[in-house]
């Protein structure tokens, strides 16, 4: 696996753990009924929602590092394709 393919993985799968972190710290505080329960039966529902509510910004202020690495790599690679396609135009005319 190439460190391209690896910047990517790593913050997303960083993202998704922020996330169900946030979702057990959420579902553990609507089961003791510090947060609200949902109404009826969409507990599930209001527990996923807070949790990407709480994960959003934590995500945003704690991956900084890896979310820069990633689009420094998508920046490199957009470079490489304008080249190559640049490349191709010249040698068809």
């Amino acid at each position: 696996m190439t460190a391209k393919t690896s910047a990517a993985l790593k913050y997303t799968g960083m993202r998704f753990g922020i996330f169900a972190g946030c979702f057990l710290v959420v579902a553990v505080l609507v089961q003791f009924g510090i947060l609200p329960k949902g109404l009826g039966g969409s507990n599930f529902v209001w527990v996923v929602l807070l949790a990407l509510v709480l994960s959003a910004p934590l995500s945003f202020v704690l991956l900084r590092k890896q979310r820069d690495a990633m689009s420094e790599q998508i920046i490199v690679k957009t470079g490489e394709v304008k080249q190559r396609l640049s490349s191709h135009r010249t040698q068809e005319d």
